[in-house]
């Protein structure tokens, strides 16, 4: 069967591989979404030629799923940039990734975290020296945040899921998964130092793939003096590929987390985090250290 007469099929999944039943296709895609959006610069990080390129591009332009924003005239050069669309397929590559990490790298467990030497782990360090691509993100308040600070240093913790008592979130056996439980003690942690951090110059806040009200709901409760941010459409996580997993009908972040400087670069990871308190000093240490303040 061409790939022509998939795209006319009566299904919705034969309908999206007549678009993206390439695989480079979906590596644009990934990494559109983490920030590389220069002709030049996709082919050096995919290694694609020219050509192959060219027409992957122009076809997901075609589709819809890309548009071009011109960012020179003379010589006319563009950005390529992912639609509403294209946004919609991001929980297709966080979905892609889990299944991958988990079934094909991993022995098919669930998991909220990871071993120290695996793939998964040896990915996530590498995103120190990476720039944070331009995600603006939901607070619990609703009000848009700039995850790329470029005034301060920031603390990004990412956890699983946190709830205030006695709403309904925590899904089935949380408890049993590894690496799931600890984000209260670690909200409440970060709460404690976040003196510290603000003396050193230094944002905090905590994201998780939960929705605003939820996340509101648990701050209030547990009086967190920094932002709590929403990442329920998925943006930060297929735009970093990040460590997640699923449990409870919700694709929930690994717990890890970036220091990242003022340029919005990445410079510490703390991945795979066992100890949810002791990172917390751990990271108030390494803030420091960077900023250039004394402990």
């Amino acid at each position: 069967m061409r790939r022509e007469d998939l795209a006319d099929a009566d299904c919705g999944i034969a309908q999206a591989l007549g678009v993206l039943g390439d695989w480079w296709t979906f590596l644009i895609v990934r990494d559109v979404a983490g920030g590389t959006t220069r002709f030049d610069a996709l082919q050096r990080e995919l290694g694609v030629s020219r050509r192959a390129l060219t027409e992957r591009l122009a076809a997901l332009v075609e589709h819809g799923v890309l548009e071009r924003r011109p960012y020179s005239h003379h010589p006319p050069r563009h950005d390529y940039l992912l639609t509403a669309k294209g946004e919609g397929l991001l929980p297709v590559l966080i979905a892609m990734q889990d299944w991958g990490t988990r079934y094909l790298m991993g022995d098919g467990d669930l998991t909220a975290t990871a071993d120290a030497g695996s793939a998964e782990a040896r990915r996530t360090h590498d995103l120190a020296g990476r720039r944070l691509p331009g995600i603006v993100l939901p607070a619990a308040d609703g009000q848009p945040v700039a995850v790329a600070a470029t005034d301060s240093w920031s603390v990004l913790y990412l956890f699983p899921g946190a709830y205030a008592p006695g709403t309904h979130g925590y899904p089935p056996a949380w408890s049993e998964i590894p690496g799931a439980r600890g984000c209260t003690l670690e909200s409440t942690t970060y709460a404690k130092r976040h003196p510290d951090f603000q003396a050193a110059g230094v944002r905090v806040y905590g994201i998780s793939t939960q929705r605003p009200d939820q996340l509101a709901d648990f701050s209030t409760y547990a009086g967190l003096p920094f932002p709590l941010l929403s990442d329920q459409d998925g943006r930060l996580a297929a735009g970093l590929s990040l460590p997640v997993f699923r449990a409870g009908g919700l694709t929930r972040f690994k717990r890890l987390t970036l220091l990242v400087d003022p340029q919005a670069v990445v410079r510490a990871v703390q991945f795979p985090v066992t100890d949810p308190a002791g990172s917390v000093e751990e990271m108030l240490t390494l803030a420091r250290q960077h900023a250039g303040i004394p402990g």
